[in-house]
């Protein structure tokens, strides 16, 4: 299994200390780093991101605030220099607590911690096949036909819907997280921080883009792996 995390410190040297630790473990793909909570919880509403390296003590928004604002985020391990937070930090149902300076052994042993946590919750996760979504657009709710939704579209805080079948795509009020969070066990994929495809639905891979029709979706670095796995054990050649 492969844990998408980032590490979110305001101190440099905590930073890079992690980013190294991170680097060298196998299973583990680090997606950003974050010298501040606000930036966290950007690169989460528009990346796949599985696991926090969380610093507990920052300026403006601290480690323990961000946890309880998250809602069905990541998890979370929190790292500090101050040993009076590991209460705190397990009230939040933190995975792990790692007390400043980290050595290598007791990283290991939180991201072991997180990676059984990770198979456990995987395999008791419930296969909840749906055909249709319901999304609100122009004041009112519009129903998606799953089988018929080419991809979506994230632009901000709006989603994009095209269907087959239609020429104008549904517009809605919401995040791609949720929308992949809810589409998760379906036959769709994030394949960007942009872009949700319907795998039912791919045509042609060409240069690292999907083609649909006229139109060329990107597969950014974060998601090429997940696509390409998906791509290989469905090859002939």
């Amino acid at each position: 299994m492969n844990i998408h995390c980032i590490i979110t410190d305001d101190e440099p040297l905590a930073l890079n200390l992690l980013e190294t630790y991170v680097n060298k473990t196998p299973g583990l793909t680090l997606v950003a780093c974050c010298n501040s909570a606000f930036k966290a919880m950007e690169v989460i509403e528009n990346e796949k991101v599985d696991l926090i390296f969380l610093d507990i003590q920052m300026p403006g928004l601290s480690g323990l605030e961000m946890s309880r604002v998250l809602q069905n985020g990541p998890q979370v391990i929190f790292t500090t220099a101050f040993e009076q937070y590991a209460i705190e930090g397990y009230k939040v149902d933190a995975i792990d607590y790692l007390l400043k300076p980290i050595s290598y052994e007791e990283f290991l042993k939180a991201v072991q911690k997180a990676k059984k946590l990770f198979e456990l919750m995987n395999n008791q996760l419930p296969q909840d096949n749906i055909d249709f979504i319901m999304v609100k657009a122009d004041y009112k709710l519009i129903r998606i036909e799953l089988k018929n939704l080419i991809y979506a579209e994230g632009l901000k805080d709006y989603v994009k819907f095209y269907l087959e079948g239609q020429t104008k795509p549904v517009l809605s009020l919401m995040s791609m997280k949720s929308l992949e969070e809810k589409l998760s066990g379906q036959q769709f994929m994030r394949v960007h921080r942009s872009f949700i495809v319907n795998l039912n639905k791919i045509q042609i891979i060409e240069r690292g883009h999907i083609v649909f029709d006229k139109t060329f979706i990107p597969v950014s670095e974060n998601y090429k792996e997940k696509l390409q796995h998906y791509i290989e054990g469905r090859r002939m050649l």
